[in-house]
């Protein structure tokens, strides 16, 4: 039988979430998550810690910023991506809360500012380029997924990720695709990314 263009689509981008569902997000219960490694130093990125959290569901209290800034929950997505920016811009959410895929409103239009982040808001599929320090927003699971763009080429980006789940890494790399002036990160469930304004 041969699939329509649509249909062929829509299974890539079912095999795809299941693909991430079953590498990334499935704690099986033979896995043996070490609780000692929850909270240890696993990555860093222009001098910002990333921490294991173990199971993605885990959480070990919230993290606030000395002059009270809530950052997120320990060692939740949330909380690597905003205390990046955090302590390498300085940049304080006028919201600081809300689940990794809240980041992203797709109400506001593609370049445009995002005053819940009060961050520039790209959709994927733009004709601004992503870059390194852009904050990547995926809908991947109930929660969604956040990360910092830590790598870019013509052809593929890398991202540094905190709470990926137990066994996975905190770098992945995906696509990179610029075709009728449009550039579009190929792999299912990305939104889009937000840049600190100029």
């Amino acid at each position: 039988m041969v699939l329509n263009y649509k249909k062929s689509l829509f299974l890539f981008w079912l095999l795809s979430i299941l693909s991430y569902y079953t590498l990334y997000s499935c704690t099986f219960a033979n896995v043996e998550i070490d609780k000692q490694k929850i909270g240890k130093v696993v990555d860093e990125f222009n001098g910002v810690k990333v921490y294991y959290n173990g199971s993605i569901y885990n959480v070990s209290g919230r993290n606030v910023a000395k002059d009270g800034y809530n950052l997120g929950q320990k060692y939740q997505c949330v909380e690597f991506i905003k205390r990046y920016y955090y302590q390498r811009f300085n940049h304080k959410m006028p919201n600081s809360y809300g689940h990794a895929k809240d980041f992203f409103d797709p109400s506001i239009a593609d370049g445009k500012i995002n005053r819940q982040r009060n961050l520039l808001q790209f959709h994927n599929g733009s004709p601004t380029k992503p870059q390194v320090d852009d904050i990547i927003v995926l809908n991947w699971s109930s929660y969604g997924h956040v990360a910092i763009i830590s790598k870019v080429t013509d052809t593929e980006i890398e991202i540094v990720q905190q709470n990926p789940g137990p066994n996975a890494s905190s770098r992945a790399t995906f696509p990179l695709v610029f075709k009728n002036g449009i550039w579009t990160i190929e792999i299912a469930g990305v939104l889009g990314y937000l840049r600190k304004i100029q």
